[in-house]
């Protein structure tokens, strides 16, 4: 029997070591919906370096900030396919209309109440997780973003009363729920995806929007926005994603990692989120936007009227019984 020679054994060696390193070692884009520059950028660098510091560089991360691989509705679609890796974004009721449920309007009214509501092992956390888990998408995290408000480019009387009619349009976000709200509280819903919403503000084809919060008014709408009402509108919480069979094939103690990662990127924020909504009101009072401030009263009568008027018609869209059953639980 013929034995290898040395040079044969060591080029096998090789070869076996450079197929474990492709095996073990992974390259990751991750997506996310606002500029270079801001909160949720910053945290998804931090999380992206502790991953690569945690792996020796064998897991990285690349973000894509700014909606660069698409909407996060193409996004979520995407990781669902595997088409795109990773993403921090809020989930989208156009993939599946059950995802409502998270954004109910005047779920929560506080914000000792929203961690309690949305952290890890919360009823609706769980059920949130259980929903991307039908498309093969993985929650690794979540990202408290804001509790909501309307922004106004037109001065609009009775700003804060829900029982007005005020003859002002806003843009809100494709979902039922939203359009509903402004409906109901004196405002006319105009849904319109987020990418035309900013030239309907400026043409004044609309007189403002609903949907978003001060950080996301700041970011993308500050120019248009000559008035901010902090009106509790909703929760705005994004998940931390990944592609299902994106995390199967990376080793466990790279999953291990990833989690770590993960815990720090949502325990960190929860610590400096009411800070920063308070910061990105400071930073639109200083672009030239006058806040309008409701008063707890105002806010409770916003929940009410909207408690009353849209969440039967959203409960039964997206399964009353189901959504009533998941609402107990969370003790809602």
């Amino acid at each position: 029997m013929t034995m290898p020679s040395l040079k044969s054994l060591t080029a096998a060696i090789a070869i076996s070591v450079s197929a474990s390193t492709m095996v073990e070692a992974a390259s990751l884009m991750l997506s996310h919906v606002r500029p270079e520059g801001t909160a949720i950028d910053k945290d998804a660098r931090v999380f992206a370096e502790e991953v690569a510091k945690a792996t020796d560089g064998a897991v990285s991360i690349r973000l894509f900030p700014a909606s660069a691989l698409g909407d996060y509705t193409t996004v979520q679609e995407g990781l669902s396919i595997g088409s795109v890796d990773m993403a921090v974004q809020p989930p989208s009721s156009e993939v599946d209309r059950r995802f409502q449920l998270a954004y109910l309007p005047y779920l929560v009214q506080n914000w000792e109440d929203a961690e309690k509501t949305f952290t890890d092992g919360a009823p609706l956390r769980e059920t949130v997780e259980e929903l991307y888990a039908e498309q093969d998408i993985y929650v690794l995290g979540a990202w408290p973003v804001y509790f909501g408000g309307v922004a106004l480019n037109a001065k609009v009387e009775n700003a804060t009363d829900p029982t007005v009619a005020k003859g002002a349009r806003l843009r809100v976000p494709p979902m039922k729920s939203f359009q509903l709200m402004a409906d109901n509280i004196g405002y006319i819903g105009s849904p319109l995806p987020f990418s035309d919403a900013f030239t309907a503000i400026q043409t004044g084809v609309v007189d403002g929007i609903m949907g978003s919060g001060a950080e996301g008014y700041y970011a993308s709408f500050r120019d248009v926005t000559q008035y901010y009402l902090p009106l509790n509108t909703h929760f705005e919480m994004w998940y931390l994603l990944i592609n299902q069979p994106a995390y199967e094939a990376l080793t466990k103690d790279q999953q291990g990692a990833l989690a770590a990662a993960a815990k720090r990127f949502e325990t960190n924020r929860w610590k400096t989120v009411e800070a920063d909504q308070a910061r990105n009101e400071k930073l639109l009072e200083e672009a030239g936007a006058i806040i309008i401030s409701a008063s707890d009263e105002q806010i409770a009568e916003h929940a009410t009227i909207v408690r009353k008027t849209v969440w039967p018609i959203i409960l039964n869209d997206i399964g009353a019984d189901w959504a009533n059953e998941v609402l107990d639980r969370a003790g809602r």
